[in-house]
């Protein structure tokens, strides 16, 4: 999808921007310093300019009775991880398409709509309640589908549609661009969202003007303490990034997986952990998580779905928009069973939790495919402390806060205040200076 407002962005499977942090030196390549004065005020959430429905919602394509590969993700049994938390207590941003009221999904908040007058539980698109469910569906009677952290409590923000446009130019195709962008951000924040997944990229072969989601993304983790995830962004086909990024500096930036001090990255795999040859490299990127032939919930009705209509037909369900999803459902796993953690500490441990790639970080995976079981158990993975802040060893939820039941169904795999000032403390890469990106 294109995104309004940028002639050389293009929006990535709906999603969108991420935060900053420093590449290394052979790369070249950074976000603009995040300048506080950019912040988004304070404001109800509505669209910039009225807004018209263009096309038809899509119809996604039925699933059937589910996809048994959807129980298990890279050999970790949920089961397992849910014995130990199944995020209750957290509140995750979805800022996408909207999420669609469904029976699979019961604690859903209404955000606010950037793209028309709703209040962001519609979703014509599909694609957020798509993201929704990977992060949040409780598991059903007549499948073995669920969300990674199904007693999450979803917060709904509609921000971009391709089924919208502006009133006053009927030709122009697609709504929301960076600048609604980061209002979302700051209305997730300030909404009390402790987890904030953004499933949307806008990528372009040159630099653009997104400062204000920069001072959005900074304020969202270092003052709301909120962990922000991001989505690497897609290449190969139309709506998606114009090229891979094979050299030693990227040709292509994304937007707002470039902003890396602020956000995870997540680039996505095949369920044998290979890097999905769809999936944007570059410097930003964290880690890396399934993303391809998802199942996940179906906007229009009770059921589930695995595929989605393209230009040539339906295609299954693949991209780092649901890669992403799976790591924002972990982080309020994480933050859920060791609640002292700052934002910063759970992405750390994230990072620091997946499998390494041979080689060590990598352009296309980052610091390897995520490990829910790691990231939520008892061990304390060594841990490179944050500049200037040394990294408290987690502290455990009490033993009222842990769901030690059997879980019986495995899962898939995805307040205005005033500012307090914290101290932003970039978190280190281990990367190696001078690596290249590597080629499909």
């Amino acid at each position: 999808m294109t995104l309004p407002g940028a002639r050389t962005v293009a929006v990535i499977g709906l999603s969108f921007v991420a935060a900053a942090q420093c590449a290394p030196p052979a790369f070249a390549v950074a976000p603009p310093p995040v300048d506080d004065r950019m912040l988004p005020a304070p404001a109800r959430p509505a669209p910039p300019t009225a807004t018209i429905q263009q096309e038809p919602c899509t119809t996604p394509v039925d699933a059937g009775a589910g996809n048994p590969a959807q129980h298990r993700r890279n050999g970790v049994d949920l089961q397992q991880v849910w014995r130990l938390t199944r995020g209750a207590g957290q509140r995750v941003a979805v800022i996408d398409t909207g999420v669609q009221p469904h029976p699979r999904l019961p604690s859903v908040v209404a955000g606010g709509d950037y793209v028309s007058t709703g209040d962001g539980t519609q979703d014509c698109d599909g694609h957020g309640t798509l993201v929704a469910g990977i992060i949040g569906a409780a598991p059903g009677d007549r499948d073995e589908f669920a969300g990674v952290a199904p007693e999450v409590t979803l917060i709904g923000i509609r921000q971009s549609s391709i089924k919208f446009g502006p009133a006053d130019t009927p030709s122009s195709r697609g709504i929301g661009d960076v600048t609604t962008l980061a209002m979302a951000v700051r209305t997730a924040a300030d909404l009390g969202a402790s987890v904030i997944n953004i499933s949307s990229v806008a990528c372009a072969e040159s630099t653009f003007d997104d400062r204000a989601l920069g001072a959005a993304l900074s304020y969202a983790v270092d003052v709301k303490d909120a962990v922000v995830v991001a989505a690497a962004g897609n290449v190969g086909g139309a709506g998606r990034c114009p090229a891979q990024n094979t050299g030693s500096r990227p040709a292509v930036i994304a937007s707002p997986a470039w902003y890396d001090d602020y956000v995870l990255a997540v680039g996505s795999v095949n369920d044998a952990g290979a890097p999905s040859p769809f999936s944007l490299n570059g410097p930003w990127v964290d880690v890396a998580a399934p993303g391809e032939g998802v199942v996940s919930l179906d906007r229009a009705g009770p059921g589930l779905v695995d595929s989605m209509p393209g230009p040539t037909g339906s295609a299954p369900i693949s991209g780092t928009s649901y890669a992403a999803p799976v790591v924002s459902a972990l982080a309020a796993l994480v933050r859920s069973r060791f609640p002292r953690m700052s934002a910063r500490q759970v992405m750390t441990r994230i990072e620091n939790t997946a499998h390494k790639p041979a080689a060590g970080w990598d352009p296309a995976v980052g610091n390897g495919v995520v490990d829910l079981l790691a990231a939520v158990g008892d061990q304390i993975p060594a841990v490179a402390a944050p500049k200037g802040k040394a990294v408290e060893p987690p502290r455990h939820a009490e033993p009222d806060d842990r769901h030690t039941g059997t879980v019986a169904v495995s899962g898939a795999a995805a307040c205005l205040a005033g500012l307090v000032a914290i101290a932003a403390f970039p978190r280190l890469r281990r990367r190696p200076v001078g690596a290249d990106v590597a080629g499909d």
